[in-house]
């Protein structure tokens, strides 16, 4: 899905999410065992309909849920101010491709793609709803079922955020040392990748769950916190493509694909998993007071975080000129020293 699908509905999702009026409604067709279609208009909305009420009334709660005892579908404004029409029949092109079988769920799709709206349709026989915006389609889930889904996937994230950490801690010591090797930068790319990979799929999550979910976002934000900033400075200090490039060819990696190390060295790096490699240099330089303009003189001139280690002040003073260099060679020293005792280097 692109990203601005992915947004779209994330938006969309918070106005389905539990305690909002749209919410409650779902849950009363539900409870009462009722069917419904509600279309989000659009200009495209109102050449696809037929028939029913034009009602244009202020929208509320229990308006909506009586509108739907009647058959046909409703149509609302997209602020959810109004209640547009009701007990109309959707009539979209039979030839717009739909996954669908039920008649509700074939108009539903239907129009959402032809119209490029959203679209609720409360299944009366399965007791589920179903969204669709444009091409996209998703189930909503019950508010236990969420908070079930995301509990297990923060710790799933919980654990995968620990082997990052030592995984880092590890690189850490390896870098400053001189002693890196392709597999292991490709670990921690690998898990890295991961985890803002289960991160997006359980923001999709908080923006379902809206307030109820606010508590479990605090522990979401701190267990991600920092991850793409290393991962970019990895593939700044490692990756033979420029950083867009390097983000794009993993984002083309399926979950499977991504643990195959061998072809993510080959891709990203252009060695074997055993091959040594020098680090550039930009992730130690980050935790610096330089600019990334300094810093990009620096990785540019001497190529690798070995050679800055071994710079004289007079060297360093070429590309930091308006520094005190001999501050900047204590601070680089004591950071390298930092690490080799075991503190965390972002």
């Amino acid at each position: 899905m692109a990203e601005k699908e992915s947004k779209n509905l994330v938006d969309y999702l918070k106005k389905v999410s539990p305690g909002t009026a749209l919410r409650n409604v779902i849950e009363d067709l539900i409870s009462a065992n009722m069917g419904a279609i509600i279309v989000f208009d659009t200009p495209e909305v109102e050449k696809l309909i037929e028939g029913g009420f034009k009602i244009n009334c202020r929208f509320t709660p229990s308006r909506l849920f009586e509108l739907c005892k009647m058959d046909g579908a409703i149509i609302v404004s997209p602020d959810l101010k109004k209640i547009l029409y009701s007990n109309v029949l959707l009539t979209p092109d039979n030839s717009v491709p739909t996954s669908e079988t039920g008649t509700r769920h074939k108009a539903g799709e239907r129009t959402a793609k032809q119209a490029d709206t959203f679209v609720i349709v409360v299944s009366e026989r399965r007791n589920k709803t179903t969204i669709y915006l444009s091409d996209s389609k998703y189930f909503l889930k019950r508010t236990t079922e969420l908070l079930s889904e995301v509990s297990s996937n923060l710790q799933l994230l919980e654990k995968q955020r620990e082997i990052f950490n030592e995984l880092r801690s590890e690189l850490n010591v390896l870098e400053v040392s001189s002693i890196v090797t392709v597999k292991e930068v490709c670990n921690i790319i690998q898990k890295s990748e991961t985890i803002l990979r289960i991160a997006e799929m359980i923001k999709r999550y908080f923006a379902e769950l809206g307030n109820m979910g606010t508590i479990m976002s605090l522990r979401y934000k701190e267990l991600i916190r920092g991850i793409e900033k290393t991962e970019d400075n990895i593939l700044r200090d490692y990756s033979n493509l420029p950083l867009k490039k390097s983000k794009a060819l993993l984002s083309g990696f399926g979950f499977d694909r991504l643990i195959e190390l061998e072809i993510l060295a080959r891709l990203m790096i252009g060695k074997s998993l055993d091959e040594s490699i020098d680090t550039r240099g930009y992730r130690f330089l980050s935790n610096l007071k330089l600019s990334e303009e300094e810093i990009q003189m620096l990785v540019g001139n001497f190529k690798s975080l070995k050679n800055i280690f071994n710079a004289t002040p007079e060297e360093l003073q070429r590309n930091l000129k308006n520094n005190d260099t001999e501050i900047i060679k204590r601070e680089i020293d004591y950071l390298k020293d930092q690490i080799l005792q075991g503190k965390a280097l972002s």
